[in-house]
């Protein structure tokens, strides 16, 4: 890490936060402190799997576009998970020059600003459904919150490395 702007975190002074687009990232915890990944729709490579994440719209709350997102993507309604914990600050990454959204009717983002969310799932396997929506995730797994730095897409990995520290005690699971 070279720049403050490759930083997770808090939007450093030089970031102008409309440029990036609000969006949510989801930490589906099991009971066994495992977490919900999947493996992205028509990717592949050693870098295709990640946790759901999805836009927030205008004017909706964060919270809210969390449990939209988790039902969308996941198939999760709100009934079958709670909240356990929420990053108090928006944390940042670029996209690479070739995924940047110069013009638009959305405008310009130069990458996305993300509120995370980490949620105990209170379902079993079988109420995880990811032909509910506009299906994003072709397969999905359990598996160690560490590992997700190394399973995402490279520009994601410094989010998915300070994800990874701030949820790390939701990946013990539940006592007892």
């Amino acid at each position: 890490m070279t720049m403050a702007e490759d930083l997770p975190g808090p939007a450093p002074e030089n970031r102008d936060p409309q440029r990036y687009r609000a969006n949510v990232g989801l930490a589906l915890f099991h009971r066994t402190g495992l977490v919900f990944f999947g493996k992205r729709m028509g990717v592949a490579g050693p870098h295709e799997w990640q946790m759901p994440q999805g836009g927030v719209d205008r004017g909706e709350d964060p919270r809210d576009a969390a449990f939209r997102e988790l039902e969308e993507e996941v198939g999760v309604p709100p009934r079958l998970a709670k909240i356990i914990d929420v990053t108090p600050d928006w944390l940042y990454y670029d996209f690479p020059p070739n995924l940047r959204r110069e013009t638009g009717a959305r405008g310009p983002y130069l990458g996305q600003r993300q509120k995370w969310f980490a949620f105990r799932f209170l379902g079993r396997d079988a109420d995880i459904r990811l032909d509910t929506h506009t299906p994003e995730f072709s397969n999905w797994r359990w598996g160690r919150l560490d590992e997700g730095p190394d399973l995402v897409i490279p520009f994601k990995r410094q989010v998915y490395e300070e994800v990874a520290r701030r949820f790390a005690g939701h990946a013990l699971g539940e006592p007892g």
